[in-house]
């Protein structure tokens, strides 16, 4: 008798446990970023198929996405602690380099990148 009591506290102990642990991942996953935007030409015309690079500045790690047809892009599950590098490409045109800092408080960031027509 005294070991099913034991069992069943062992088993009750384990379910809080993981019952826990599961609302730690959840609550990092809520804290976790995002950036999205526009690649414009400096008419505000938007710029489908752009090249949109995201460098990670602690870890050099470099992340791209295309444009879609409209010229939106999108990265998501950014970690808060970490500084970010941005910027669009297209036919040798560039955007101004745009940075994303940790201090930045907000989870949905919006960044337009406008292209620079001069080839760089």
């Amino acid at each position: 008798m005294k070991s099913a009591r034991q069992m069943v506290g062992l088993v009750i102990t384990l379910l809080l446990f993981a019952t826990f642990a599961g609302a730690q991942e959840a609550k990092h996953e809520s804290q976790l970023r995002s950036v999205h935007g526009i690649v414009t030409d400096k008419a505000d015309t938007p710029i489908p198929t752009a090249v949109v690079f995201l460098k990670n500045t602690r870890t050099n790690a470099v992340r791209s996405y295309i444009a879609d047809d409209t010229g939106n892009y999108r990265f998501s599950g950014l970690d808060p602690n970490t500084d970010f590098e941005l910027h669009a490409e297209k036919d040798g045109a560039k955007s101004p380099t745009r940075t994303i800092s940790s201090f930045e408080s907000r989870k949905e960031i919006v960044v337009n990148l406008k292209l620079d027509t001069k080839k760089s």
